[in-house]
């Protein structure tokens, strides 16, 4: 039986990942034992838990990107959190870790690397992140989702999908889903989303060309990222209070079927 420890997190487009390939190996060995790593402060806190499987946290140490007081104190921080995992790899008797990237994902590589337990690594991005850029320097095992990612032993495999993109929707379904964020159930849709925190540049762009859809005939849900906001030209659209729980955020409207979320669980 082998046991597996998933590492990453942080954002959607980590945990997303990381639950899919988590849910095609429960389906492939049904005997195997996973454990999630990730950090408390990341969207995996609630969506691991979600999705039925246990999540093992570590402290959160980002890389420092300027010389300040969290700099100094890096190394000693990344030090306790590679310990941490350490610690996790030895007791839970780690057979394979595999890597997605964020903030636990870094740690989890070093530890690995320490302890000589093979690990894997999937990058997502067209551009990869710091941790997988390291994890990649120590395993030869790196999958790719596109083309031409710039990561060292990068093969291109594809991106992990959750297994309810394996079933055919069906018109009745989509019209239900339309109807569940206030929109018209058979209208054209667009979802314009930025991500889990959003991108502010598409918001602005977005918000710019709506009214164009609308005329158009075309209604749009706008998923702006947690704690953003938007305006129009005919006022300002708030996409809810930044504590608020995501999948919570008001939803509001303007001409032509304009829904704003500020982030939306049935994304995944």
């Amino acid at each position: 039986m082998t046991t597996y420890l998933l590492a990453g997190g942080g954002t959607a487009g980590h945990v997303n990942p990381m639950l899919a390939i988590a849910q095609r190996l429960r389906r492939d060995e049904p005997s195997c034992t996973i454990h999630m790593l990730g950090t408390a402060e990341g969207l995996e806190s609630r969506l691991v838990p979600e999705a039925g499987f246990e999540l093992l946290t570590i402290a959160k140490v980002p890389f420092p990107r300027r010389l300040n007081r969290d700099a100094l104190r890096f190394l000693s921080r990344w030090r306790a959190a590679v310990a941490q995992v350490r610690h996790v790899l030895v007791q839970r008797q780690v057979d394979v870790v595999i890597g997605v990237g964020g903030y636990a994902a870094a740690p989890a590589y070093a530890a690995a690397h320490r302890e000589r337990v093979p690990f894997a690594i999937h990058e997502a991005n067209a551009r990869p992140g710091l941790a997988n850029r390291l994890g990649a320097r120590w395993t030869r095992f790196v999958g790719i989702a596109i083309p031409g990612t710039a990561i060292q032993h990068g093969t291109l495999v594809g991106m992990p999908l959750r297994p309810e993109f394996e079933h055919v929707v069906t018109s009745a379904q989509k019209r239900e889903a339309r109807q569940s964020f206030g929109l018209q159930p058979d209208l054209p849709t667009l979802v314009i989303t930025g991500g889990s925190l959003g991108s502010a540049r598409l918001n602005e762009t977005t918000t710019a060309v709506a009214s164009e859809f609308g005329r158009a005939g075309v209604q749009i849900l706008h998923i702006t990222g947690r704690g953003r906001s938007v305006s129009i030209t005919s006022g300002s659209v708030d996409t809810g209070d930044a504590t608020s729980n995501a999948g919570d955020a008001t939803s509001n409207s303007v001409e032509g079927g304009y829904r704003v979320l500020e982030y939306c669980d049935r994304m995944r």
